[in-house]
């Protein structure tokens, strides 16, 4: 958020008047369904006037080790010269965050694109660097993991996020 520009405004509260850094830029805070639905809420109680946009992105399996991405679900505003926020707390592999991107694309084109997640792999950062676009990309992540086990789950890592926060799915 230090890239965000920012102005002072005068807020009014319940006691008196307080002068604020509020950011100046349009923000979009895009979530990956159903395991980012928690972060995007942590970054909404921060960035408290953005607009949501949310995908749907999940593994389908051909057998028990290999799978395609799918995309069945998107809604956002429109995006263009935005600064865009994609929050997913996992980042594995990074596919799952490239076709979220190219979804939010066909809603036009941010000015700026800041991928955030808790935990990612050292694979998926550099895939995140060769398939996004570089000049308008940063990729904020709290700690980056080794591996990636045969199911691509990050090592050591938290397991399924989703299934952590809402239970495990049939």
């Amino acid at each position: 958020s230090k890239d965000f520009t920012y102005s002072t405004k005068e807020i009014q509260s319940p006691l008196g008047i307080a002068p604020m850094n509020t950011p100046d830029d349009q923000i979009v805070i895009s979530t990956i369904l159903r395991a980012g639905l928690p972060y995007h809420q942590g970054f909404l109680s921060y960035l408290d006037n953005a607009e949501n946009a949310f995908v749907s992105a999940y593994r389908k399996y051909k057998d028990r080790l290999n799978f395609d991405i799918h995309i069945e679900y998107i809604a956002s505003p429109r995006l263009t010269d935005k600064t865009l926020i994609i929050t997913d707390p996992m980042l594995a592999t990074g596919s799952s965050m490239e076709l979220a991107y190219e979804a939010l694309r066909t809603k036009g084109h941010p000015a700026h694109i800041h991928v955030a997640s808790i935990i990612a792999s050292k694979q998926a950062i550099e895939y995140i660097q060769r398939k996004m676009p570089d000049d308008i990309t940063t990729v904020w992540v709290a700690a980056v993991d080794d591996e990636l086990d045969d199911h691509s789950y990050i090592v050591p890592g938290l397991g399924d996020a989703g299934d952590l926060s809402y239970g495990e799915k049939e």
